[in-house]
């Protein structure tokens, strides 16, 4: 049955120096005893985290696909919204709406989806923070500011990809949309 043995050297010097005077010295013990995988502490915390920072890579490119596909998926929506809600926004106009008016209508569309996630996503975050409490470093699960800084960004998100439908929708020539009836 094979066993490990764990020996740790705290030294003011070289790491690397120390290495060899402890290998002789265990070796004056018992000749027998294999010395092997010498790591400074550095070393050690680096094999260590490797694992942890790919995990932590990988989920930031998860998280900023995720990102993007929100980006991508209001626009779409929106854009559709808009061009089939065409005749709606012309007439709004005919009838007296400003093009302010229109670009208010259509922005806060596309932030009421953005609204309802923001709010399952917190609920979920509160929720599942534990879960996740073990896969990051120096960060509370229920991190104010972490938080906060996420819902600003997909509030961000969410307008950015509001506006070409909205600045789109406020192009619509009343006129035009009157004489494709």
């Amino acid at each position: 049955m094979a066993r490990s043995l764990t020996l740790v050297v705290r030294t003011t010097g070289a790491p690397r120096t120390v290495a060899t005077a402890v290998t002789d010295a265990v070796h004056e013990i018992n000749q027998d005893t294999p010395v092997d995988n010498v790591l400074t502490l550095e070393e050690f915390v680096g094999e260590t985290l490797t694992q942890h920072s790919f995990n932590m890579q990988l989920l930031a490119v998860f998280g900023g696909l995720a990102l993007l596909l929100c980006t991508v998926g209001i626009y779409s929506v929106l854009s559709y919204a808009v061009r089939r809600g065409m005749k709606e926004i012309g007439l709004r106009m005919a009838f007296g709406a400003t093009k302010q008016d229109v670009f208010r209508v259509i922005v806060v569309r596309g932030l009421k989806p953005t609204a309802v996630g923001i709010a399952a996503g917190f609920v979920a975050a509160i929720a599942l923070g534990r879960v996740v409490t073990s896969m990051v470093y120096g960060i509370s699960s229920r991190d104010t500011a972490t938080l906060v800084s996420l819902i600003a960004l997909m509030v961000c998100v969410s307008l950015a990809a509001s506006v070409v439908p909205a600045v789109r929708a406020t192009r619509v020539s009343p006129l035009a949309v009157i004489r494709e009836e």
